[in-house]
């Protein structure tokens, strides 16, 4: 008699979760006698080059269920994330439920199996910016109050999420997956640095990106950020890869605004990790490259007022600049001239934070 499997249900909508899925489904594919893994995507981000080339690269399986939910507002994503995926889960009825990181995709499908009754995990618990200006914020604390197992990438993680209420015995401290990914895929990535740089004429540079609602929705506060970018260039080449949302707001003023620098369409995981690898600074204003520029050593500007991974400016090698743009061009200056931040990898960053993420898994199916 056939034993029947555990159904696993994994949710990816956004190209962050994308990284951080991928060594979690691989880490339970060597449990593929106790368990089923189905892996839904939203559709959240559905452009060639917001989704589709990320499995491709991290040899994610193609998706057995799309949503095809596309954009629009919170609400309206949300909703249709949720009208979508409530009869899937409702057929599936998985015994767990993975959810990453703090995207739209992830509140949704949380909020439909709690609705159901239906056990979720969520993998990069406990993260706070405590600014609840920041829609991820908002997500990242409901799910984490709907989940039955949360996953911590760092200390602080559970710190908050006992703060919070949530019992000790829901919570795993196992590290950050989104570096698993980028240790597995770091040689690959080094051995397109070179051709990527002669490609673009590039000798010594730093990489901007931006694309926080809070800095680009508003030309008034756009603008300027572009200006001093566009002032930093002159000193060292800055490759900028220009988030949809960015180039929608900023229109024809692209070009005028960012004329020293190299203005690029989102890159694929792997070009984007060897840019990465190789500059001299990095200025952002995303979470995920917070994360990456820490392991890879390389000094990181951060165009926010706080950050929920606080490891990164505490043992990582992240300032957060806010809007202080006299602050991020003396920051600047000052690597240029070769001031270096004190630095150590967080506990956890190893690369093995999905076999503990499975290891826990498995031990709770089994009681």
């Amino acid at each position: 008699m056939t034993k029947i499997k555990h159904t696993l249900v994994h949710i990816v909508g956004a190209r962050p979760n994308f990284m951080k899925a991928a060594p979690v489904l691989r880490a339970l594919d060597k449990y593929s006698a106790k368990v089923r893994q189905v892996l839904v995507h939203t559709g959240q981000h559905y452009t060639e080059n917001m989704s589709d080339v990320f499995f491709t690269e991290l040899g994610i399986p193609k998706p057995d269920v799309n949503l095809h939910v596309g954009s629009g507002t919170h609400a309206q994503q949300t909703s249709a994330i949720m009208t979508a995926f409530e009869p899937v889960a409702m057929e599936l009825r998985p015994d767990l439920t993975f959810v990453y990181g703090d995207v739209n995709s992830t509140v949704a499908a949380a909020l439909v199996c709690a609705k159901l009754g239906l056990k979720i995990v969520h993998v990069e618990a406990g993260l706070r910016s405590f600014d609840r200006t920041m829609p991820e914020e908002i997500n990242r604390l409901l799910t984490d109050q709907l989940a039955d197992l949360l996953f911590t990438p760092s200390l602080d993680g559970n710190v908050n999420l006992r703060r919070e209420g949530v019992a000790k015995n829901k919570i795993f401290f196992v590290g950050n997956v989104m570096i698993d990914t980028l240790i597995r895929f770091l040689p690959a990535a080094q051995q397109r640095s070179q051709e990527i740089r002669e490609r673009h004429g590039l000798g010594e540079y730093g990489i901007a990106t931006i694309h926080r609602p809070a800095n680009v929705d508003d030309l008034d506060t756009l603008r300027p950020i572009l200006g001093a970018l566009d002032e930093i260039s002159r000193e060292i080449k800055l490759v900028f890869p220009v988030h949809p949302r960015t180039l929608k707001n900023l229109g024809d003023e692209a070009k005028s605004l960012t004329k020293n620098m190299l203005l690029l369409e989102p890159l694929s995981y792997l070009d984007f990790l060897a840019l990465q690898a190789s500059a001299k600074l990095i200025i952002t204003d995303s979470g995920g490259v917070q994360e990456e520029a820490t392991y890879l050593r390389v000094p990181c500007l951060t165009l926010r007022p706080n950050t929920e991974r606080p490891v990164t400016v505490t043992e990582g090698t992240n300032i957060l600049i806010d809007r202080n743009l006299p602050r991020l061009k003396k920051e600047v200056k000052a690597i240029l001239k070769g001031k270096k931040n004190k630095h150590r990898l967080p506990k956890y960053w190893d690369g093995k934070a999905a076999e503990r993420i499975a290891k826990v898994t498995i031990d709770h199916l089994r009681g």
